[in-house]
């Protein structure tokens, strides 16, 4: 609920979870951003190289240090993104449904969030954003997700522009999805560790 909000706990040792905001240029990550920490919503669309935004947030009744990158999407700072990458322990991954490429190009940062990652999983969540441009949508509700259930990762629908939708929904969803990550980080090197005892038999 806007307006209210609960005081966190006078702790020091709150949990930092570290969240990435990834997708093309001009797709809205600035403005889901600014809405979530902020409660603006900026119509000026300025080119982010990187900007990082602190704060205290409870989901489900556990406060931790939410700690959101928000990144550059143009092909000039491409770059950059594999250091952003490791940083991450969950990713939002956002396209415009106004835009076609956007959204064709999630799976080249699916797929180099994993290989960056060495996992075969890891916590992220599809965002279709600037769902108010009804006339303008070229992406449907039912091709954002099946795109999501093929890469394995929830979908939630957005607009940052007032009255906002689904913005602080999506960033506790990302903190839900780490939160319920089962021993995150050992999967892929555990697969490894197995395929090294392939000549082995049970009886």
């Amino acid at each position: 609920m806007r307006g209210t909000m609960t005081r966190p706990p006078n702790n020091e040792n709150l949990p930092t979870v570290k969240l990435v905001v990834v997708g093309d240029g001009g797709v809205g990550k600035s403005a889901i951003t600014i809405q979530f920490f902020q409660k603006l919503f900026v119509t000026d669309y300025d080119p982010t190289i990187e900007d990082s935004y602190l704060q205290h947030v409870e989901v489900d009744g556990q406060w931790c240090m939410l700690d959101v990158l928000d990144t550059a999407g143009q092909e000039e700072f491409s770059a950059m993104r594999e250091q952003y990458m490791r940083k991450g322990d969950g990713f939002l991954l956002v396209y415009s449904v106004t835009d076609k490429n956007s959204f064709e190009n999630i799976i080249h940062f699916h797929t180099q969030i994993l290989r960056v990652k060495d996992r075969d999983t890891y916590p992220m969540l599809l965002v279709a954003n600037k769902v108010d441009l009804v006339h303008l949508r070229k992406v449907t509700e039912e091709q954002g997700r099946d795109l999501a259930h093929k890469l394995g990762m929830p979908y939630i629908e957005t607009s940052a522009k007032d009255p906002p939708l689904n913005i602080d929904a999506t960033f506790h969803e990302v903190v839900r999805i780490i939160r319920n990550q089962p021993n995150p980080g050992n999967e892929r090197r555990r697969k490894k560790k197995f395929k090294k005892l392939g000549k082995c038999s049970i009886l």
